[in-house]
């Protein structure tokens, strides 16, 4: 048995879901009777058959409509592991950080590049950090405080889920000087992120080796499974840039939020529309058991 979710915060229509049903049909999909999770906001409708065709049937279907398929079972995760940068907020901090130098079109260029997949993560991670070099290390509080926002549904999203007993990751390719404090106020049990290097009060253009990539969110979340002794279909990987995709991969439920294309395709959810707490729906759990404080 698999679960499609229709999650449109706000938006989600009885007619939409009759839509949904009728393409569920004519896929082959077999369907049954749309359940709402929140009325209005995200309903289950259970099919017995081809979850890919049921996810192709309905991506797409209806305006400002995201489609979770996944089987019934292990629906809600003991595990997630997500990404910080355009992910858990709505920046990526190394191009904010880079503004203070006066460098954010350059860098920034680089690091989407990279996030499409288009350049090798680490060589431009040395890359655009060399480029800081001398910047005044008292720009990274600075940035932090006036351009680091939480994205919509963060908090939100790892506090209920560990209200529930699961274990939440925040895992960056960006830097410790942000992902510790951004990790402690949505409420991570912990952070691994890169060290950005300070000589004598400036940048020094480098960080620590080795270098928190692609790998490493992939080896965090198989290494974290391992040590709670749950199945691979218990857990949640959340990104949206290419290095995210070994742990989207091979999570049980990864998903591509607002992603890049090359991890939007390759993903198997997406949530283009709504916020982070799309998630929980996903996973089954309504607002009323939703931790938003």
């Amino acid at each position: 048995m698999f679960t499609a979710t229709l999650i449109a915060a706000g938006r989600l229509s009885p007619q939409t879901l009759t839509d949904a049903v009728a393409r569920l049909t004519d896929a082959g999909c077999v369907p049954g009777t749309p359940e709402w999770l929140d009325e209005g906001d995200a309903a289950d409708i259970a099919i017995t058959a081809d979850p890919a065709a049921a996810r192709t049937a309905l991506e797409g279907a209806a305006h400002g409509v995201d489609v979770v398929v996944q089987p019934a079972a292990g629906r809600e995760k003991r595990l997630l592991v997500a990404d910080m940068d355009s992910t858990m907020i709505t920046v990526e901090c190394i191009d904010e950080l880079a503004d203070y130098a006066g460098l954010k079109p350059q860098i920034a260029e680089i690091t989407e590049a990279a996030m499409r997949g288009e350049l090798d993560f680490a060589a431009a991670l040395d890359a655009r950090v060399a480029l800081l070099k001398g910047l005044d290390a008292s720009a990274i509080e600075r940035c932090r405080e006036e351009r680091v926002r939480l994205m919509p549904g963060a908090r939100t999203l790892v506090r209920t889920m560990r209200s529930r007993g699961a274990t939440t990751v925040l895992v960056s390719g960006g830097f410790t000087a942000f992902a510790e404090p951004v990790a402690a106020e949505i409420g991570f049990d912990r952070a691994i992120a890169n060290i950005l290097e300070v000589d004598d009060g400036r940048l020094a253009g480098t960080v620590t080796k080795p270098i928190v990539d692609s790998s490493t969110k992939e080896r965090t979340l198989r290494e974290t499974r391992l040590k709670l002794g749950i199945s691979d279909d218990l857990t949640l990987a959340v990104g949206d840039g290419a290095n995210d995709l070994a742990m989207i991969n091979i999570a049980g439920l990864g998903v591509a939020y607002r992603a890049k294309p090359v991890v939007a395709a390759a993903a198997a959810a997406r949530i283009d529309h709504n916020d982070l707490t799309a998630l929980l729906w996903a996973q089954g759990i309504c607002r009323s058991a939703w931790v938003t404080s």
